[in-house]
């Protein structure tokens, strides 16, 4: 009887593994912002990739759609997340504002992607260690 040996299939599958392991995490790309450290439960995982509303310490708006280090002005951001809500109700929509930026500019873009749309939007931090 003939039988097949499966040890190649399984250290190549070990090894696609590792690389998926080692490179989802760069996949998450945005601008760098200092978050603020707190402990807060983390969100349930989602199934999409979350829209990302980065805000830097200078205040300037970013969103994690097409050119990812373009400015973008509070209008256009609002257009471009109620476009994508429109086609996926569901999909996440995520704050990283910077420490430095007021907490009134960080309420504004809440305010702002809740008319977009959004059901929620959740605040990233740090997690102080």
């Amino acid at each position: 009887m003939s039988q097949i040996n499966v040890v190649p299939y399984i250290d190549v599958m070990l090894v696609l593994l590792i690389i998926f392991m080692v490179t989802a995490p760069m996949l998450m790309q945005g601008v760098k912002v200092d978050l603020p450290e707190a402990t807060a439960n983390p969100v349930e995982n989602q199934d999409s990739e979350p829209l990302i509303v980065s805000i830097d310490a200078q205040g300037l708006l970013y969103l994690n759609l097409g050119n990812e280090k373009q400015v973008l002005e509070l209008a256009t951001i609002r257009e471009r997340v109620a476009a994508v809500l429109r086609r996926n109700k569901d999909k996440p929509v995520l704050i990283w504002g910077d420490e430095a930026v007021p907490y009134g500019q960080v309420v504004t873009v809440m305010v702002e992607l809740q008319q977009a749309g959004a059901p929620s939007v959740g605040l990233v931090t740090e997690d102080p260690q």
